[in-house]
């Protein structure tokens, strides 16, 4: 019994090094998937031909001769299956489809204000629906659904708490899970957006990573080592409720001081009110509040600018704790990079130790909007393979 389940052990584990590799360097041949992987060539065909009949992988054409017969090419089936991610905001939905390999398909956006849970899971299901019609015939349809949300996320995919959103302990997963009957991922958004840098954005050449996703709150999300760190029991990340302020503004986590009242967009809109920037029929928004600076508003500028040097304070404090590669800051606020950067980056120089500042690289987002929703797509792609691999052995 021991001897059976360790060959299958083995043969797993082959076969996911076999996918993987053609995943990543497709297109290429049974025998270069021999010298990348180090496995015999017998062992590769065999494999090769289970992956190709499970359509995830597939041949085409012959590729360049080395002085004998030309190979066959082996391409990854990225249109095997599709993925739906989301990124659950405290004022918007963001839903997007994915094919394996994370290119975007379809989307579709809704925002809404001060809406109960009952009205934004309506919302929800309108996307995952949309985008379910939307996707093109396959052999595995829809592999799985991710949601990335702006609260504590234990290892169940349970919301434990989204102060911003007003949530206590949702059972998000299973009600989506119940409903659809499609595999679901839960994760916060920092997390999420982490993870999607990682594997399709600035941070694919890093190993040590602080995602700071700056919208109506502030979450972070650490890639240490190359792998998502989440804490023992999936809540680590929380730091825009680290007090910055001791004697500072109540928070609706109850308290005082917390970074995000100071560095987030909830901060740029409330002291942009209490400043009147904008005249009576314009709405007070972040979109709004840039096109003023691009203006050359020196009021808003100078508000940006004071944001900025706010993010420095908390990301200081992070670069003291973790010693990463790597700050990249994302969502919302990414879009006033040509405001915020250089406080940002004065307040590091200002504040941190040579050591730390060393090889430390300070970027944005390169995935825009879409990092978090491209973090649980690709979760939920790897869940996909993995259990796809498991159920066909």
């Amino acid at each position: 019994m021991s001897q059976t389940w360790n060959q299958f052990v083995v043969k797993k584990e082959n076969k996911t090094l076999v996918l993987e590799t053609v995943k990543s360097k497709s297109p290429l041949s049974r025998a270069d998937i021999a010298q990348f992987t180090g496995l015999n060539k017998g062992t590769v065909s065999s494999l090769v031909s289970e992956l190709i009949d499970e359509k995830l992988i597939y041949e085409s054409g012959p590729g360049k001769s080395s002085g004998g017969r030309r190979p066959v090419m082996l391409y990854f089936n990225e249109v095997a299956g599709y993925s739906i991610g989301i990124d659950l905001g405290v004022n918007y939905l963001l839903g997007i489809l994915t094919d394996l390999n994370g290119n975007i398909i379809n989307e579709k956006t809704i925002k809404f204000k001060d809406e109960n849970y009952q009205k934004i899971e309506g919302f929800l299901f309108e996307i995952i629906e949309f985008l379910q019609n939307a996707a093109p015939s396959s052999p595995y349809g829809i592999i799985g659904i991710g949601v990335g949300v702006p609260g504590i996320v234990n290892n169940d995919g349970e919301i434990l708490i989204a102060p911003n959103l007003g949530w206590k302990q949702i059972h998000l997963k299973t009600i989506i899970e119940d409903k659809y009957h499609i595999p679901v991922v839960i994760e916060n958004e920092a997390n999420a957006g982490a993870y999607g840098e990682k594997k399709f954005g600035a941070g694919e050449k890093f190993e040590n990573i602080i995602y700071v996703s700056v919208g109506i709150g502030i979450g972070v999300g650490f890639i240490l080592d190359g792998s998502l760190y989440k804490g023992k029991n999936g809540s680590s990340g929380e730091m825009g409720h680290m007090t910055i302020e001791v004697n500072g503004l109540p928070c609706s986590c109850g308290n005082q001081g917390c970074w995000e009242l100071y560095a987030s967009e909830k901060a740029v809109l409330r002291k942009a009110e209490q400043q009147i920037f904008l005249s009576s029929n314009q709405e007070l928004s972040l979109d709004a509040l840039n096109s003023l600076a691009i203006q050359g508003d020196k009021g808003t500028i100078r508000l940006f600018e004071e944001i900025g040097d706010y993010l420095g304070v908390g990301i200081n404090n992070i670069i003291n704790t973790f010693n990463p590669e790597q700050v990249i800051i994302g969502n919302r606020i990414a879009s006033l990079k040509d405001w915020i950067i250089e406080p940002i980056e004065s307040r590091t120089q200002k504040s941190l130790l040579d050591y730390q500042q060393k090889d430390l690289c300070i970027n944005f987002s390169q995935l825009s909007i879409y990092s978090a929703a491209l973090g649980v797509v690709a979760f939920s792609i790897e869940n996909f393979l993995k259990i796809e691999l498991v159920e066909n052995k």
